[in-house]
């Protein structure tokens, strides 16, 4: 294993802390030592008072193809046992256990357990999103308080060719509307950034060479505000989602996940459905991150 951290920290500006995936070479599919590294830097940022606002970028031609398929050959138990790596941070425990049990915590952990945690942190923070965006890669940038895209900027969640209803955190309704994330769910076609934009989950599109400095330029503006206000309105904003059922929605979608895993296990021998990798797998890793999504388990 690499001694590099697949996560780079730095301080961008005056009270703007930003931090970018660093795994350009996989498109930043996100293998079990980047979430914890990810979640690291997060932690990070949250406990330093001189950062008032964090930007989330990405190095390389996308932002994230979302989870690494490839990761321990997607063996089950393999990807549990990893698991006695790190240090963990939530409840879960119990991720060798065989079945569903160990799995479920798995995903309880670095998933909706690190996605809820993000969300939580008591700073403004910014996703700062270029290129493809894929099904794992929206549980980096949904957790963000505000979404900067670039203007070639795509998004899309195709879990459905899997056999799997989501990504773990099912935020889609809250993200798209109801009519449109029955829609991307059903067809796993694309959301240009302009569209998303319209639909209210980007706040601004801008020109790709723009980007980075148009986010750093929001990232300031916000700095100047009184870090506990900040802190406050961002609670009442989450607290006013939650109240419409949000926890309770992510609880059960998360449930009916699982459920899809081990009926594509029972069917198949593979939590996904194995039709996904001969129709999207057959090019190497390298290849098949660009234009066939490396995609959620």
């Amino acid at each position: 294993m690499s001694d590099i951290s697949p996560v780079s920290y730095e301080m961008a500006a005056s009270a703007v802390a930003r931090i970018t995936l660093d795994r350009a070479e996989a498109r930043n599919a996100q293998d079990t030592r980047l979430l914890y590294a990810l979640n690291d830097a997060f932690e990070r940022a949250a406990a330093d008072p001189e950062v008032k606002v964090i930007i989330l970028a990405a190095n390389g031609p996308h932002f994230s193809a979302g989870h690494d398929v490839f990761e321990s050959g997607n063996n089950v138990a393999q990807l549990q046992k990893s698991m006695s790596e790190h240090h963990t941070v939530t409840t879960a425990g119990a991720f060798e256990r065989p079945g569903a049990e160990g799995y479920m915590a798995r995903e309880e952990e670095i998933y909706i357990g690190f996605c809820e945690r993000w969300r939580g942190i008591p700073k403004p923070t910014i996703a700062q999103v270029h290129g493809k965006c894929i099904s794992g890669g929206l549980m980096l940038v949904w957790p963000c308080d505000i979404i900067m895209a670039s203007d070639d900027a795509q998004f899309l969640d195709n879990t459905v060719d899997m056999g799997v209803g989501g990504v773990e955190l099912f935020q889609h309704a809250w993200e798209f509307g109801m009519r449109k994330a029955k829609e991307l769910l059903f067809t796993a076609e694309w959301l240009s950034a302009q569209e998303a934009m319209r639909l209210g989950m980007v706040n601004h599109v801008v020109p790709r060479a723009e980007l980075p400095q148009r986010t750093l330029d929001l990232a300031e503006r916000i700095a100047r505000k009184p870090s506990f206000a900040l802190k406050l309105a961002k609670e009442a904003l989450n607290a006013s989602q939650d109240a419409q059922g949000r926890r309770e929605a992510l609880r059960i979608a998360f449930g009916l996940h699982q459920l899809a895993h081990w009926h594509n296990h029972a069917l198949f021998g593979s939590i996904m459905d194995p039709r996904f990798y001969r129709d999207t797998m057959k090019k190497r890793p390298g290849e098949a991150r660009d234009d066939a999504p490396v995609k959620d388990r």
